[in-house]
């Protein structure tokens, strides 16, 4: 297994506008490879949707299956939300996603605190981690929510992490489904209509998308002022 790496203090006051802006840069490098390489006829929303379709009620259970293992295997997630957007369109695609994420986190959070423990707590050792069970006796349910609104690391570490605090199962899942709604809502709608955007048409619905992930990437920006001036802090 790859180790947890601590995050660097410089770059969390960076990581709220790193996210978008690496999103914003990849959005372009595929619409230029799409354009270069001709791949407009293949990059069709309703080809596609037409094979998840034909597959009747296994394709939104594959792609929750693989939501759920995903992030136990110390993978990147970012990906599969955007095929949520892609295969599923801008609602079943939040509703498939959150759901599948939430699932994933939970998988993780009971792994680290029933089946592995000793090994996690001994690749979070050492880090800012060390004290998520300090933050967690004092915020409760409100640091769940904190570090999904702001990533400052991987979410499957984050998952891993909070196994090992003493905030129980239930208000970890339902604070980090909720909590993960901006992001996903933001992504998932970029994402359902990415593929017109690789055959050259800008959509209204993909430039809401787009403003919605700046939008949702100032929210922890403006929270952690809130916080500062009530003399509250929740950063790890």
């Amino acid at each position: 297994m790859p180790e947890i790496p601590a995050p660097d203090p410089a770059s969390l006051k960076k990581v709220s506008f790193t996210r978008p802006l690496l999103f914003i840069l990849a959005l372009a490098g595929l619409f230029i490879a799409a354009r270069a390489f001709n791949l407009q006829e293949y990059l069709q929303e309703d080809r596609l949707r037409r094979f998840i379709a034909a597959g009747g009620g296994w394709g939104p259970f594959i792609y929750l299956l693989v939501w759920v293992i995903v992030p136990t295997l110390f993978l990147p997630c970012l990906p599969l939300t955007l095929a949520g957007g892609v295969l599923f369109g801008p609602v079943w695609g939040v509703v498939y996603t959150t759901i599948g994420a939430t699932a994933g986190a939970s998988l993780a959070f009971l792994v680290a605190r029933y089946l592995a423990r000793d090994w996690v707590a001994a690749k979070i050792s050492g880090s800012r981690l060390t004290h998520l069970d300090e933050k967690v006796a004092q915020h409760g349910w409100k640091i769940v929510a904190f570090t999904r609104l702001i990533p400052v690391l991987p979410f499957f570490v984050v998952n891993y992490a909070f196994g090992l605090t003493r905030i129980t199962f239930l208000p970890y899942a339902i604070a980090t489904f909720f909590a993960m709604l901006p992001w996903t809502i933001a992504f998932v709608l970029v994402a359902s209509n990415l593929l017109a955007l690789l055959r050259g048409q800008v959509s209204i619905w993909l430039v809401i998308g787009v403003i919605l992930v700046a939008v949702v990437s100032l929210l922890p920006v403006i929270f952690k002022k809130v916080k500062a001036r009530q003399g509250e802090s929740l950063e790890i």
